[in-house]
């Protein structure tokens, strides 16, 4: 309790204007930290891979139009959908293996780059809320000791320890954010690259099937003319 009282005083004391520095700090990171283990955790599922077989199977009878329109509904809430619309559009234009594995992984990287938007500010603010910490320390060291140049001598080692110990207070709370920033850095990063290995897993599937199975116009030409 004494040390949350510390703390406290740490946002009315003169150097003041790091501690308020720090807090916003910790409340972007809580936001990105709410707002990414929601779409990561609960709007997201490590099922791509499974999903991709019920449109294999489409593609597999040779039925592209059934499959384009299970893609694009299931895109509505799925990655892979997207994905998979995007190579059966390729395969029905019959532009052949190389353009549907380009349309498809321009796709991907897109998809990609949602899975991961924002986890890397994490790791930023964390070391941002470190820094700060240290650097309202030192400047509070450093108005702590100018502070007791004029002081009556008696009172000099109470106004010191309680300078440092005010001074003190912005790096704990720098830590205090930091390291819960880190940690679920690490945790978001770990589910999105799950997430992304899945994705890739299934959309690697579907192409395999319409890759080898789908051949462009010319190459049907040559093969009608023979």
């Amino acid at each position: 309790m004494e040390f949350l009282m510390s703390l406290g005083r740490g946002f009315t004391s003169a150097d003041a204007i790091w501690m308020w520095t720090i807090l916003a700090a910790q409340i972007v990171s809580v936001a990105i930290i709410a707002e990414r283990s929601i779409a990561l955790f609960m709007n997201r599922k490590v099922n791509q891979k499974d999903i991709s077989k019920t449109i294999a199977d489409d593609i597999k009878s040779g039925n592209l139009d059934k499959a384009l329109r299970r893609s694009m509904q299931l895109g509505l809430t799925q990655p892979l959908g997207v994905v998979a619309s995007a190579g059966i559009q390729a395969a029905i234009d019959m532009g052949g293996k190389e353009e549907i594995q380009l349309k498809m992984d321009e796709v991907l990287l897109e998809e990609s780059s949602r899975v991961e938007k924002r986890i890397g500010f994490l790791a930023m603010f964390a070391n941002v809320a470190t820094l700060l910490g240290l650097l309202g320390t030192i400047t509070g060291l450093i108005h702590s000791f100018a502070g007791i140049a004029n002081a009556n001598p008696a009172e000099k080692a109470a106004v010191l320890s309680q300078g440092i110990s005010l001074a003190m207070n912005t790096t704990a709370y720098g830590l205090i954010v930091a390291v819960p920033a880190l940690i679920m850095y690490a945790v978001l990063q770990n589910r999105a690259t799950r997430l992304t290995e899945d994705l890739n897993k299934g959309a690697l599937n579907l192409f395999i099937q319409l890759g080898y199975a789908y051949s462009p116009v010319s190459d049907k030409k040559e093969k009608a003319l023979k």
